[in-house]
């Protein structure tokens, strides 16, 4: 078991909360179009689909890890995704499936984590787990059961924060103390991983880190942006081998 209770019963408190774009989540809308502009253009060319094309994930199988609201699931599902969206906070996903129900969405959402589902034998062509493993006590546990849900040949995509002097001042310090973008006590920053010790977590359980990129904050134009260095937000993708 490696999701914290602590963190869970967390989100569960703000489960409520996940589809304002101005509450606690706020940090997470703004991510997102960075993030899924990203993940389309690695999936569309590592399956060789059109990226012009309206649904070009159509009949891909699709893993959200810690879903949380759904704020990824329904997008990947819009793309033609079949998705399974998963979190270990139970008000999370019933705000997650009345959000997908409201919007005429079709998303299994379970409560579940990774562990559960790789246990059953479950695998995916892409399994995503973004915001997640800086929340768990045991990440390489995690990379282990996400290594088990990503079929051969499957993509594996994850989002998380450096552990830098940078993310202690950015993205702790300035995102949950000064400008409140996130509630306080959200990020432990001795939780963070470096980039070379999450590619070393995926390489020992047999995945191949393919992309690596990183994401800042453009304030001129009031969003985040990719940046080649990833001294604090980064996003990993590799492939099952």
């Amino acid at each position: 078991m490696t999701a914290d209770r602590e963190e869970i019963a967390r989100f569960e408190a703000l489960a409520e909360e996940w589809w304002d774009p101005m509450g606690p989540m706020r940090p997470l809308h703004a991510l997102n179009p960075v993030r899924l502009a990203w993940i389309r253009a690695l999936a569309c060319r590592h399956f060789g689909r059109d990226e012009r094309q309206l649904r070009p994930l159509g009949g891909l199988a699709a893993l959200d890890v810690g879903c949380g609201g759904g704020l990824l699931a329904e997008p990947l599902a819009r793309l033609g995704a079949l998705v399974v969206a998963i979190d270990p906070a139970a008000a999370s996903i019933e705000v997650a499936r009345r959000h997908a129900a409201e919007v005429g969405l079709a998303i299994d959402y379970r409560v579940a984590t990774a562990a559960d589902l790789a246990d059953r034998g479950e695998t995916f062509d892409l399994v995503c787990a973004l915001e997640v493993i800086e929340h768990v006590d045991e990440p390489e546990a995690l990379v282990a059961d996400l290594a088990r849900l990503t079929r051969r040949g499957g993509l594996l995509l994850l989002s998380t924060l450096n552990r830098t002097l940078a993310s202690l001042l950015g993205g702790i310090l300035a995102a949950e103390w000064l400008l409140g973008w996130l509630p306080p006590g959200t990020h432990d920053w001795r939780r963070f991983l470096r980039p070379s010790e999450l590619a070393r977590m995926l390489r020992t359980h047999g995945l191949q880190p393919v992309a690596l990129t990183g994401v800042g904050w453009d304030a001129a134009h009031d969003r985040f942006v990719l940046v080649r260095q990833p001294s604090i937000n980064y996003m990993l993708a590799a492939v099952r081998s």
